[in-house]
Order: structure tokens, then sequence, then C-alpha cells
């Protein structure tokens, strides 16, 4: 298993996303966040693990926002990820 920069494996980086994925603080940004890590992270590359670690480190009300389209994402979020995030098809009404 590649190791990161820092000495923690890929697979323990996405654990530990997963879980703050999933620990937002509202039950909204809990489905919107965790459930697209549950969706994509699989397969995410360094790159993509660092765009969704500084998107956690975001507000929920500016992610959501920015999902939802209602106000603009700034530029070093725009991209791929971004545009994934926006389709919304990942998010699950089911109770967890």
């Amino acid at each position: 298993m590649e190791a990161a920069n820092d000495g923690i494996t890929h697979d323990h980086r996405l654990r530990r996303l997963r879980f703050r994925a999933w620990h937002r603080g509202t039950r909204e940004a809990d489905l919107m966040i965790g459930g697209f890590a549950d969706r994509y992270a699989a397969g995410w590359n360094d790159a993509e693990l660092r765009w969704f670690e500084a998107l956690l480190d975001e507000q929920d009300v500016d992610v959501m926002g920015w999902a939802f389209g209602t106000i603009a994402a700034p530029p070093a979020f725009h991209g791929p990820m971004l545009d994934a995030l926006k389709k919304l098809d990942y998010v699950s009404l089911t109770m967890r």
C-alpha cells in the first residue's frame, strides 16, 4: 500500500476522511458530504484526496451552496471533483 508523505497509508487517509465526512454536525451535510465520499472515495488518487481534505476544512453551508449552485465555489475547488459533487446523484435518503 502506498503511503502518503506523512507516513499515513492511503487506506488510513480514506477511513479518516470518511469519518470526517459523516460527522459534519448536521444530517443534511452528513448525507451530502458523506454520501459523496462513500460513492467516489475508493477510486481517488492523492490529488483527489487532498482536494477532499481541503473541502472538509470548509464550512458546510458553503460546500452545500457550491453543490447546489447557489453560491460560487472558490477557483481552487473548480474541476471534475466539484462537477461530481454538483451531480448530487450520490445522496441516499435512507437512514444510515
